[in-house]
């Protein structure tokens, strides 16, 4: 079996959801084919250890959580075709290494308050939106960035700000994206900021497709 890390280190804001996030990730990723372990230890961040995995998940870490030993052991695993999954605030994660914001696509700069709105499903041939419908409404933190990582990257799913309070990146608000970076598969969700989430089965199958495609599985 193939195996996942979800790694869970927080050095700024922590979110209430990690745990929650972990179990759902173990369930989904037994169900895809993946053995997944979870750790908060940077000291796993080693050729050795990456070498055994098809796919990294940063899932709502937030600040500096590598070592400059672990941040060249993970650039030189995504090369050589590793599959990177950002959760929620990975956005938010390694603000000076120019590398992993690059990974991600697109850096978090700011939220309104946790309210309801209306995500676009914009591309329906992805693993992870494949079961979506068009329109599809959640509750979460809508996230803002400081790039638009339309054109850079391959855009599956975006906010319509009219329909909630205190948007301000204008009518262009992706979500979630993926793309291919320096040999490796990279996919950026924003959703996930709340514990009631990893039980929708919408957003789940959204999270398993995510490991899927990065994973090469699909």
């Amino acid at each position: 079996m193939q195996r996942a890390l979800v790694y869970t280190r927080t050095t700024r804001y922590r979110h209430d959801s990690i745990p929650a996030g972990i179990a759902a990730l173990r369930e989904l990723g037994r169900d895809a084919g993946l053995a997944v372990d979870a750790t908060e230890e940077p000291e796993a961040f080693t050729p050795e250890n990456l070498g055994g995995y098809q796919v990294v998940v940063f899932l709502s870490t937030s600040g500096e959580v590598l070592t400059d030993g672990g941040r060249a052991a993970f650039s030189e695993w995504v090369r050589a075709g590793g599959g990177f999954v950002g959760v929620h605030l990975a956005a938010g994660t390694e603000p000076d290494w120019g590398f992993f914001g690059e990974l991600v696509g697109a850096r978090f700069t700011r939220h309104p308050h946790f309210q309801p709105a209306v995500v676009t499903v914009e591309d329906q041939r992805h693993p992870a939106t494949s079961h979506l419908p068009a329109q599809w409404m959640f509750d979460d933190e809508w996230y803002e960035f400081d790039a638009n990582p339309r054109g850079m990257a391959r855009v599956l799913a975006s906010v319509d700000e009219r329909c909630y309070e205190g948007g301000t990146s204008g009518l262009d608000h992706p979500l979630a994206w993926c793309h291919e970076h320096c040999g490796g598969r990279s996919f950026y969700t924003a959703l996930g900021h709340a514990e009631a989430a990893y039980a929708d089965h919408r957003f789940r199958a959204h999270l398993e497709g995510a490991l899927t495609w990065a994973a090469r599985l699909d």
